[in-house]
């Protein structure tokens, strides 16, 4: 009897059990279904007429060009009639360049680095530059200087014709960080053009890099550095640093060599 009574039990636990199975399988069901009606879209109008992809506004400003192909929203850094933009790194004081009746001005060894007045975030900046005329030394000795920006970031100025040195400290180089796609370097006795893009880094309250700057660079007309990425400081001994700051100024580096620069302009970004 006890036996009989046992399996009647089991039969009912088991019957229960199939029961809440089948209501689960069955919700499940109508829950799925649910979700596949949600996800049906509504076929889009099909766009027949060109006006309705047209954007008329902000229309882009117009600038101008002057003489000397300079457009008119840039500011003029060295024209060659004064050196009032730049000022001496080291003390603030006037900037002690040789200043030369071609309108150029040459590094003035031993006087120590230049840097702009004003502070710059992302720019878009223009120079152009000349090797020393008379080629002495060779490598990293051989017509140095460079292009700081906001006081930490170098895109390399070297003599790089006919003149092997380290790839990542070459002309156009952003300095031990990353080479040239091409060396585009002329002889000495020619200019060199740089044109060049720095979206500058961006940094937090708490003073931790949110976004790396990243730079562009055009040398006479080639594309040299293709929106590469700033890793931080670009310094002589050790890894790049990245210190939280804010705008900074353009700097000119004396390596004490001769180098040449004119035609320095800047737009800012």
């Amino acid at each position: 009897m006890k036996k009989l009574i046992y399996l009647l039990w089991v039969l009912v636990i088991t019957l229960s059990c199939n029961k809440k199975a089948d209501t689960i399988i069955v919700e499940d069901k109508v829950e799925n279904d649910s979700k596949k009606e949600e996800i049906v879209e509504t076929p889009k109008k099909e766009i027949t007429d060109p006006k309705e992809t047209e954007v008329w506004e902000p229309e882009p400003k117009v600038i101008s060009f002057n003489d000397n192909n300079i457009p008119s929203d840039a500011t003029v850094l060295f024209d060659g009639s004064n050196l009032e933009a730049w000022m001496s790194t080291k003390d603030s004081t006037a900037a002690a360049w040789t200043l030369n009746t071609d309108k150029t001005m040459t590094v003035k060894p031993g006087t120590g680095d230049i840097q702009t007045k004003k502070n710059y975030g992302s720019i878009q900046l223009h120079l152009e530059w000349s090797a020393p005329d008379v080629i002495q030394g060779e490598g990293q000795g051989r017509g140095n200087s460079g292009v700081f920006f906001q006081n930490k970031y170098e895109v390399q100025i070297l003599d790089s014709y006919q003149n092997r040195t380290y790839a990542n400290g070459q002309a156009t180089a952003v300095y031990k960080q990353h080479i040239p796609l091409v060396n585009a370097t002329k002889a000495p006795d020619q200019w060199q053009t740089y044109d060049i893009i720095f979206h500058a880094p961006e940094f937090n309250t708490e003073g931790k890099k949110t976004k790396s700057g990243t730079f562009t660079v055009i040398h006479n007309g080639v594309l040299v550095q293709d929106h590469v990425e700033i890793l931080g400081s670009t310094e002589y001994i050790g890894p790049p640093k990245n210190e939280a700051h804010n705008k900074g100024p353009i700097k000119l580096q004396d390596h004490s060599n001769l180098v040449q620069y004119r035609n320095i302009w800047v737009r800012e970004l």
